[in-house]
């Protein structure tokens, strides 16, 4: 990942409510969330405001939307995300990859690939 691109990612989740939108879509996983459910989610967020965070991340690559019927449905773009990580932790360590343990420890998920959610 490009510089630029990662501070633009970084920018967009440095605003509480837009980290609030990434950290619930991390969550929802691919299948994502209704703008409805995320509204909701965040203690009803008017319909104005919630559109400018979800915009704001769609800009930055973070989220995506895509239409199934009446709703908009968001969903983290987990490839961007995973970029921002790689970029933050390219050079880490120097060659001393104990340093870098911990944070290897904290990203690894415990989610078994083999099963799928239940819609």
């Amino acid at each position: 990942m490009e510089e630029q691109r990662a501070l633009a990612g970084f920018a967009a989740l440095s605003q509480e409510t837009r980290l609030r939108i990434v950290r619930l879509l991390v969550k929802a996983g691919p299948e994502g969330m209704a703008a409805g459910a995320i509204g909701e989610a965040l203690g009803g967020a008017s319909t104005s405001r919630l559109s400018f965070h979800l915009t704001h991340l769609e800009q930055a690559g973070l989220i995506r939307s895509r239409r199934e019927g009446r709703f908009i449905i968001y969903s983290a773009v987990f490839a961007t995300l995973a970029g921002l990580i790689e970029f933050l932790m390219r050079d880490c360590c120097d060659g001393h990859p104990d340093i870098c343990a911990p944070v290897a420890a904290a990203l690894d998920c415990t989610c078994d690939p083999t099963l799928t959610r239940e819609t």
